[in-house]
């Protein structure tokens, strides 16, 4: 097995999934991680579809590799039942989010052909 050094992780995304019945909490949530991170993360477009290789409606949240271990402790212990999908950014995007992903809460089955 060839060791990846983690200087190759450029940012990390999470992903807060949700569907129609988790959409206010969902929205809900997104208010309690803008008003707590404070402009320290990126928030992403709010998707009331599947977007891409995930397969529930979600929002996007990008950070950088020295926030992880703050943000996805925040993440673990404030998530509620949301469920979120956490990938390195390498610049190889289907590794990132096939071989490398990360989840909270319950796990759920990509569209890696979206990934090219």
């Amino acid at each position: 097995m060839k060791l990846r050094d983690t200087s190759a992780i450029e940012s990390w995304h999470a992903h807060i999934y949700f569907d129609a019945s988790s959409r206010d909490a969902a929205w809900a949530f997104r208010e309690v991680v803008e008003a707590h991170w404070n402009g320290k993360l990126q928030l992403g477009r709010f998707h009331e579809r599947p977007v891409g290789p995930h397969p529930m409606w979600s929002y996007q949240l990008a950070f950088a590799p020295e926030q992880f271990t703050e943000l996805v402790g925040w993440l673990t212990l404030n998530h509620g039942a949301l469920d979120v999908f956490l990938h390195p950014n390498t610049g190889d995007s289907l590794s990132d989010h096939r071989d490398a992903a990360v989840w909270i809460g319950r796990s759920h089955e990509l569209v890696l052909s979206a990934l090219g």
